[in-house]
């Protein structure tokens, strides 16, 4: 019987799947997550605020973030290059060539909080202290004048930011009541 080489993946696949499903209903990879190591890897931070961690950042300290941590990916108060911009933009939206970053797109400064925290430095995520992310949002909404050059952010202070788009989104869930 001849096979087809596209056929081979397909029978490797369902051979795989076979030995699965009879297998004890589980791989036996790892273990189930107590309530303590999903409080762990829970990171998230809500829209309003919820979830903000202890701690605080002033502008100042977030400028001498900026230029230790982040300068080399974003260059000058982050302008970008070569990686993305994260300031500037502000009022372009409705033009032909919208500049959409962080800062002029994000309806809420928290949003910018999660991502520094969970995501950066991209070549080690998840290394910066609270207090350093507190920084670098404070710094990084100075840049634009969102807070004053002379701010410091904390987990009550970071919420009540109006950013330049916060109200540029529709909510459409929950629907709205008819």
């Amino acid at each position: 019987m001849s096979t087809s080489k596209s056929a081979v993946p397909l029978m490797a696949g369902a051979v795989y799947l076979l030995g699965f499903a009879l297998s004890a209903q589980s791989p036996n990879l790892g273990r189930p997550l107590t309530p303590d190591d999903v409080k762990k890897i829970d990171i998230t931070i809500e829209s309003d605020g919820k979830g903000l961690p202890p701690g605080s950042g002033s502008v100042a300290t977030g400028a001498t973030l900026y230029a230790q941590k982040c300068h080399g990916c974003h260059g000058s108060q982050g302008a970008g290059k070569p990686m993305e911009q994260l300031t500037g933009g502000i009022g372009t939206l409705g033009s032909a060539k919208p500049v959409k970053t962080p800062v002029s797109f994000w309806p809420r400064a928290t949003t910018l909080f999660d991502y520094i925290r969970r995501a950066m430095p991209l070549t080690a995520p998840q290394t910066l202290t609270n207090d350093e992310v507190y920084a670098l949002v404070a710094y990084l909404l100075s840049v634009d004048g969102v807070v004053a050059k002379d701010a410091v952010l904390d987990a009550k202070s970071l919420p009540e930011v109006k950013m330049p788009n916060r109200d540029g989104f529709v909510r459409y869930w929950p629907a709205p009541p008819r």
